[in-house]
């Protein structure tokens, strides 16, 4: 059993209506897009439901469609749809209202087949390092795959009321470090941005079946 109390999390789905023309799904926000039957943010809140506490979603647009996911929904908190930032920024104040000494897991809503210890191994180097901890995988940094005490909300909004809005510098910033899944056979944080992608992921999910 975990040491660590599960945290609370937020899967981002609140850009402005990015689409995909996908065979069989139309033009559908990605979140919306189907695979295996389901919504590809299903997915995701079915790899995150058992490693977190409360779990939330950003959007800010299709709100029907979300709210039918048994999940609140947490909209921007800064006018202008300023990019993913903002929905992080949004996660971080509902979460100090909830709990201030916890901490927040945010992850894309188009990663569906995120790993069983994502939570688990990050809340780890947390407690080691007491900042930021973003994941990563084939050497690479997924900053909004990140791990955020609800105190870094303070240097997140004055970094957006800046309109310094790039995730890495900001991570950067906040002297973020990264906890990596470099030794998986399959790429634990892909994410699905085109067609191509969607086919990849629907022989990825078939052949774990």
């Amino acid at each position: 059993m975990s040491p660590f109390r599960p945290p609370h999390a937020l899967i981002l789905a609140g850009g402005l209506g990015r689409r995909m023309d996908a065979p069989a799904h139309g033009a559908l926000q990605k979140p919306l897009v189907r695979l295996g039957g389901a919504p590809l943010i299903a997915h995701v809140i079915a790899r995150l439901r058992p490693q977190v506490g409360q779990l939330w979603i950003n959007a800010n647009s299709s709100v029907d469609a979300y709210a039918g996911l048994g999940c609140e929904l947490v909209p921007d908190t800064i006018s202008g749809h300023p990019g993913p930032l903002a929905g992080v920024l949004a996660g971080l104040e509902r979460l100090a209202a909830e709990d201030a000494d916890a901490s927040l897991l945010t992850v894309p809503a188009d990663t569906p087949f995120l790993p069983s210890d994502l939570a688990v191994r990050l809340q780890q180097r947390q407690a080691e390092t007491g900042g930021v901890v973003c994941a990563g995988s084939l050497g690479q940094r997924h900053p909004v795959i990140a791990l955020w005490p609800a105190s870094a909300r303070t240097a997140l909004r004055q970094s957006l009321e800046a309109g310094r809005l790039k995730v890495g510098l900001l991570m950067d910033a906040l002297n973020a470090v990264t906890e990596g899944w470099d030794n998986e056979p399959e790429d634990p944080f892909f994410n699905v941005n085109t067609p191509e992608d969607l086919a990849i992921a629907e022989i990825r999910r078939t052949a774990r079946q």
